[in-house]
């Protein structure tokens, strides 16, 4: 299982940066570069016995986080907009339970 999970890695090492920022892609003059996090994780085990003898498994996941643009007028990022508003919800949601408590302690 060791030299499994090794190779794996190695594997994954290797291609970490394609993982995350992808194949450049051009249509029309412009060109797109995907930019994602990514991780991986894997696990095996063993329990010793020879009738029982133990498992493996893995995992991903990837957020997509928008693109590099390079076109006529330059270089820029277009962030994805559902990823924003995933991260920027509960954000805004504390700070207006902060702001509302901070209000609240100023009116005593």
């Amino acid at each position: 299982m060791t030299n499994i999970s090794l190779r794996l890695a190695e594997t994954i090492t290797s291609n970490g940066i394609k993982s995350v920022y992808g194949e450049p892609v051009t249509i029309d003059g412009t060109t797109l570069v995907p930019v994602a996090a990514v991780q991986y994780g894997f696990g095996a085990g063993s329990t010793g016995d020879e009738e029982a003898p133990g498992g493996a498994g893995g995992g991903g996941v990837s957020i997509p986080f928008g693109a590099y643009i390079s076109d006529g007028t330059g270089t820029h990022f277009r962030p994805n907009i559902i990823t924003l508003l995933v991260v920027g919800i509960p954000f805004v949601w504390v700070a207006g339970q902060a702001w509302a408590r901070v209000i609240k302690a100023l009116k005593k």
